[in-house]
């Protein structure tokens, strides 16, 4: 649904131009060493202290955004976490060959956008002196370009696809110094950045979900704050701003919109509207971080050499598409697009080699029975793949009814063991026997009532529709 303001605004009659970059974590170790991507909180194990000068870049100048963080005469702390931190991102120590593993997903983003993946690879260094990297500079590489995606408002461009190490994590700032902890630093993202050729805010929106399901359909990290969206706009007689710090997507159009304002009321007053970069505020309002950067920080990383990538890596279906599989199997939208979110789908797809079972059973059951344990019986699921497995194959094997599943299931999550016997099935033959005897001992009695009956005695060992079907023969009999 498109937002109240979309009404009032004519975007193109603006002259509103506007990308993105996505920048999401990948969940494999860190970029240039070995030390596992898990971020650490609490007393570090040693602290450093550092002051951080800028560099000129390949044009011979130093960047202007550099210029500004230095203008504040900072010193920064670092707070090491030995479990998740080396001498890389203490910057003592070379960085290691490139995580193969990051380059692969990086590779495989680029092929499900469309991109043209380029034929040499060349780390750079980009220099950053806020103190969210030891080294004064964040390596990046460029992986691809000139991609796109498709959206309800056409083709939208992507102008390039680079895989990064992720910044250091503030802690705290002050006015003299910033701290800030080493655990995140060297994380490999993905970054994503878009053209210039989306057309509305809700289309902005859309956008950046699309991306980010494309995203998640690789292997990446899940979580808040493994995934940053930023917005590049502007619009006629205005200027270019960069917009960080958006929490969700839903706020996405309403702070595109603040700012568009925010520009017209500048230029309403004939002041000049500067290239900034703004960080979004909880009241959807944007404040000035610093100038927008510019080609001066950039230069060659030396101490890693060029990479030959393998353009012929195996592309994953999407999560759009896996939702759309399990659709045709009969699976309801919701518990489909449960399965693929929550990673149970290779679960899912194991356990289809029990023939027969309804597929739309065991969906149900893996999405289910957790929550409706919590919920009905106040215990926390206690149950792993081993006891699925079994109860799967009893009843693939008729030894249960698929009533007996949900039963045994709470049994173990309250701390009993599986006891299949006690819930092994009745022979057509017994059941109408001891059905037949139910109705004819209470003849006055509804079906409903006949049911509860029924039900509460054969619960587990029958199907509630056979039950129900024979229940009815009787009475009629």
């Amino acid at each position: 649904m498109l937002s109240h303001s979309y009404f009032k605004m004519d975007y193109k009659k603006l002259g509103f131009k506007c990308g993105i970059e996505i920048h999401q974590q990948l969940d494999t170790h860190k970029l240039f060493c070995e030390c596992p991507s898990n971020i650490v909180d609490g007393k570090p194990d040693k602290t450093v202290k550092r002051y951080l000068w800028a560099a000129a870049g390949e044009t011979g100048d130093v960047d202007i955004a550099a210029k500004h963080e230095m203008s504040k005469k900072k010193y920064f702390e670092y707070q090491y976490f030995k479990e998740s931190s080396c001498l890389v991102e203490l910057d003592e120590e070379p960085p290691h060959p490139i995580n193969t593993q990051a380059l692969k997903v990086a590779l495989i983003v680029a092929k499900l956008l469309n991109a043209e993946i380029v034929d040499e690879i060349q780390v750079m260094r980009k220099t950053i002196v806020d103190g969210s990297n030891t080294s004064a500079f964040q390596r990046t590489a460029l992986i691809a370009r000139n991609g796109f995606i498709k959206t309800s408002k056409g083709k939208v461009k992507i102008d390039l696809i680079c895989l990064e190490e992720d910044a250091a994590k503030i802690v705290k700032r002050t006015k003299k110094f910033d701290v800030y902890n080493l655990s995140r630093l060297g994380i490999p993202l993905v970054e994503i950045a878009t053209d210039a050729s989306i057309k509305d805010p809700e289309h902005a929106k859309e956008v950046a979900a699309k991306l980010g399901m494309i995203l998640r359909s690789t292997k990446v990290k899940r979580g808040l704050g493994t995934i940053r969206q930023d917005v590049n706009l502007s619009i006629k007689k205005g200027a270019r701003v960069e917009i960080k710090g958006f929490q969700d997507l839903k706020s996405m159009p309403k702070i595109i919109d603040k700012e568009i304002k925010r520009q017209q009321r500048l230029i309403k007053q004939g002041k000049k509207v500067s290239k900034d970069v703004r960080k979004a505020e909880d009241d959807l309002s944007t404040i000035f971080l610093r100038p927008i950067p510019g080609s001066a920080r950039m230069y060659p990383e030396t101490d890693i050499p060029p990479i030959r990538p393998d353009k012929n890596v195996e592309v994953p279906k999407l999560i759009t598409e896996k939702i759309e599989d399990l659709k045709e199997l009969g699976i309801s939208k919701e518990i489909a697009s449960t399965l693929v979110k929550e990673k149970k789908l290779k679960m899912f797809k194991e356990f289809r080699k029990f023939k027969n079972l309804d597929p739309t059973f065991i969906a149900a059951t893996l999405i289910n029975s957790q929550k409706d344990i919590k919920k009905r019986y106040n215990v926390e699921p206690n149950y792993g793949k081993e006891v699925l497995e079994k109860l799967f194959s009893s009843l693939d094997k008729d030894k249960i009814a698929e009533e007996a599943v949900f039963e045994i299931l709470v049994e173990v999550s309250k701390g009993k063991k599986i006891d299949i016997s006690k819930y092994e099935t009745m022979s057509d033959k017994k059941l109408e026997q001891e059905l037949k005897k139910i109705v004819e001992s209470k003849p006055d009695l509804s079906m409903g009532a006949l049911m509860g009956i029924a039900m509460k005695k054969f619960r587990g060992k029958a199907e509630g529709k056979k039950i129900a079907e024979l229940i009815k023969k009787w009475k009629k009999g």
